[in-house]
């Protein structure tokens, strides 16, 4: 995505973008009118998806997970791979790929992951038919995953944890291994980086007041500052709430995300508007929720469950990580990792040796589904779903019927398991909880 500064004459815009503002808080007010559910392009609503009766409760899973997948111009086929890494059929997954994309990568996308009959014979997979345009460190991108938040509360399918990755994320452990782990926790628990201490995001995040053009133009996106003055177009730190930041990677209870979106209280729509002129929203605006909620500031985890490398001193952007990370990746005991290349070999190694998937399935009533399948794996290594419960035998066909009553609701955990656990542990321990929330 591209951000680009032009210098503005003051008056006028900084007018408009107190207009331009309420749009961000609507946008997330309304869900899309149109999904592709199991790629399938069409308008959509309750009444036209059956599966939700049946597989509300999640299967007999201990706990479920709500994902949204994040791509961008290029991102298809690794969102699609993400996605396959990712995929459990107790879970619910959402991707976005943003409108700046072209139409044949959103036609692309569609096909990888219709492609796949597993994905509608369950009926957990959309993929978001009407995107968002989405400016880099805008307040778009945070307004794309409270809009996530909102569609995946809306389905009306059980999940405790919604959790937001990018397509250049991967996990380091199955989801069975997730599931083991934060079957042992409460349900309240977010999982959310925080910090108080600002440092240098006071001049560079903080202060400077921005508008982001993909609020309100249809085809452009970039960041705009109102004044060519740097001195004045400066605002004061904010007196009524108490401003905290980390990273824009956060698992969130499913409780959290309610009062986001819902806000039975004013504080998540005022920092809503607040945030929507605010340079890398999405690095502030969770942290700043939960830390000034009396009801979420005792229930924050300070961890975004990730491994990331980055220069010294930290840069824009985090390392790609290769295969001279992976023992570093596995010791971190995190959950997920990123940045990664587009089929760096790292990936195929975690597919190998941590995530164990496995070719997909094969479903002999429709060869074209089949095909478009085995075409699929081909490109990723020959590889599919991750090992589990509901996926571990010998017989790879098995996984086709993934509510098959004598797997249904079993899980298969690993080493993956052991090793969250034991950071889990430690995180949540008398002597680290307490003294590293919301300070």
């Amino acid at each position: 995505m591209r951000i680009r500064g032009l210098a503005m004459s003051g008056g006028r815009e900084v007018a408009i973008s107190a207009v331009f503002t309420a749009l961000l808080v609507v946008s997330i007010l309304f869900l899309p009118s149109v999904l592709l559910t199991s790629g399938r392009l069409g308008p959509s609503s309750a009444k036209e998806w059956p599966f939700l009766a049946a597989a509300k409760d999640g299967g007999g899973y201990p706990v479920s997970f709500a994902y949204l997948i994040s791509a961008s111009t290029g991102d298809a086929e690794r969102a699609a791979r993400l996605l396959a890494a990712l995929y459990h059929p107790a879970n619910s997954y959402l991707l976005h790929l943003d409108r700046e994309a072209p139409a044949e990568e959103h036609r692309r996308l569609a096909g990888l992951v219709s492609g796949q009959p597993v994905y509608g014979r369950v009926g957990n997979v959309w993929i978001v038919g009407k995107p968002n345009l989405v400016t880099y460190r805008g307040p778009t991108m945070l307004s794309t995953t409270l809009h996530a938040m909102a569609v995946l509360l809306r389905v009306g399918r059980r999940w405790d944890w919604f959790v937001n990755l990018s397509a250049s994320d991967y996990p380091l452990v199955t989801q069975d291994d997730l599931m083991e782990a934060f079957s042992r926790l409460p349900r309240d628990l977010n999982f959310i980086q925080h910090t108080s201490h600002l440092g240098w995001k006071i001049k560079k995040r903080a202060r400077p007041v921005i508008l982001d053009t993909a609020l309100y133009e249809a085809d452009r996106s970039e960041l705009l500052r109102p004044s060519p003055n740097i001195t004045t177009n400066r605002r004061g730190l904010p007196t009524a709430f108490k401003l905290f930041t980390g990273s824009a990677w956060t698992m969130l209870s499913r409780r959290f995300a309610e009062y986001c979106v819902v806000g039975w209280d004013n504080l998540a729509r005022t920092l809503l508007l607040y945030h929507a002129n605010l340079v890398s929203s999405p690095e502030f605006y969770f942290q700043t929720v939960a830390c000034n909620s009396r009801e979420f500031r005792n229930a924050t985890v300070n961890s975004d469950l990730h491994f990331i490398r980055w220069d010294t001193p930290p840069k824009q952007h985090p390392l790609y990580l290769g295969p001279k990370d992976y023992r570093r990746m596995v010791l971190s005991s995190a959950a997920f990792a990123r940045k990664f290349r587009d089929a760096d070999l790292v990936l195929d190694r975690i597919d190998r040796e941590i995530l164990k998937r496995r070719p997909p399935p094969r479903d002999d009533n429709d060869d074209h589904a089949d095909h478009a399948a085995s075409a699929s794996a081909a490109r990723h290594g020959g590889q599919f779903f991750s090992y589990g419960g509901w996926c571990s035998e010998g017989v790879v066909g098995l996984c086709s019927n993934p509510w098959e009553p004598s797997r249904k609701g079993a899980i298969k955990p690993g080493a993956g398991s052991r090793r969250l656990r034991v950071m889990l542990n430690k995180m949540l321990s008398g002597r680290n909880f307490r003294k590293q929330q919301c300070r």
